[in-house]
């Protein structure tokens, strides 16, 4: 059985780690560098880091600080806000970057995913899907939950995975920010529904929470960035939680 990964979250706007509620509200949350490396020795699996702006300014992804943030680290990377083309991902992972993710670009145009997959393989395609509910129907939401598509979650991520994504990153715009636990229900529907890997989040809390979504969700991963930020949970805590609960992770 692969290991469940636990993998904080770097939220990036000018160049500082922020976070807030629905992206919204935000607070500063410490240099990204040096959160990168200390959840690097504090036993993450993994980084993902997002200029959550850059799609609604119109910026490029600060290459610069993912260089930074690279030769500091030795655990995976992804890099995501931003990106467009094959040519922005070649400027993120000649810097460093081990995996990209791609959200509104690919709603807007859903072939990026096809030619990132064909130029750079799947495996460092991943594909942020934020999600909504309207009228009790989760739906797809773009530019950092602000702008409403007709897409059902489910089926987008599976036209996702067609189109040669490696992952899905499913993020709840309900919970995200609201420590009240991951949407477990449909991370469920959406684990089972794709034969690729899932990392669930929004809205992680406490360790029952990860837990949870492990076990209820059927994620292969979740991704997290206040608790960790201000060490409301140490990361050498919960997975040593979770090995308890007999969920495989590494430690």
């Amino acid at each position: 059985m692969l290991a469940k990964r636990i993998i904080p979250c770097l939220d990036i706007k000018d160049g500082r780690t922020v976070k807030g509620t629905n992206f919204v509200e935000l607070r500063d949350a410490g240099d990204p560098v040096e959160l990168a490396i200390r959840y690097s020795q504090e036993g993450a699996d993994e980084l993902v880091f997002l200029d959550i702006t850059a799609t609604v300014d119109k910026r490029k992804t600060l290459s610069d600080l993912v260089r930074k943030i690279a030769t500091h680290i030795n655990i995976p990377f992804t890099v995501g806000g931003g990106i467009n083309t094959v040519d922005d991902v070649s400027v993120l992972l000649e810097n460093g970057a081990d995996k990209i993710s791609v959200n509104t670009s690919a709603v807007k145009r859903p072939e990026l995913i096809s030619e990132l997959a064909k130029n750079f393989g799947s495996q460092c395609v991943v594909v942020a899907v934020d999600i909504k509910l309207f009228d009790g129907i989760w739906k797809v939401v773009t530019h950092g939950g602000r702008t409403p598509t007709p897409l059902l979650a489910t089926e987008w991520v599976k036209q996702c995975r067609d189109l040669g994504a490696g992952e899905i990153l499913l993020t709840s715009m309900e919970n995200d920010g609201t420590k009240a636990g991951f949407a477990v229900d449909i991370t469920a529907k959406i684990s089972q529904s794709v034969n690729i890997p899932v990392i669930a989040s929004g809205g992680a809390g406490s360790m029952e929470h990860f837990r949870e979504v492990f076990t209820r969700g059927y994620a292969d991963a979740a991704l997290a960035a206040s608790i960790f930020h201000f060490k409301e949970i140490e990361i050498k805590d919960l997975k040593e939680y979770l090995q308890k609960e007999n969920i495989v992770v590494r430690l």
